[in-house]
């Protein structure tokens, strides 16, 4: 009778914690994105990259950079020269400084790191 009463009870935490999970998850949510192809991503976050360096045409100073995953970053620096490296294929790292904030882009990074993987795209 007593192993039935735990088992019951163990049953029961185990529910709660069910049940307590999705509500920590909304809640906790404020400062991260989560695109539908990509894991939870949060503002101050150290990012790496890799993938072709192209020009944002919308924005003054801003570099956009689709990584393996498919998502798109709008990039900016002031270390490192972005432009030196247009079209060339990159890994960059950088803070998460925005998150999603237009359609396209999973959000923008503060670069402090690039290294070259080749000279084209492909």
């Amino acid at each position: 009778m007593l192993r039935n009463a735990l088992l019951t009870i163990a049953a029961g935490v185990v529910s709660v914690g069910v049940a307590i999970t999705p509500a920590q998850a909304q809640s906790s949510g404020n400062n991260k994105v989560t695109n539908s192809n990509a894991s939870e991503v949060s503002i101050g976050q150290n990012m790496t990259v890799t993938g072709c360096l192209t020009k944002d045409q919308k924005e003054k100073n801003e570099f956009l950079i689709t990584g393996e995953d498919g998502r798109t970053w709008g990039l900016k620096s002031s270390s490192v020269k972005l432009s030196d490296h247009l079209n060339h294929k990159v890994t960059v790292t950088g803070k998460v400084t925005k998150k999603e904030h237009e359609q396209k882009e999973a959000g923008d990074l503060r670069v402090s790191n690039l290294t070259m993987i080749s000279q084209n795209c492909q």
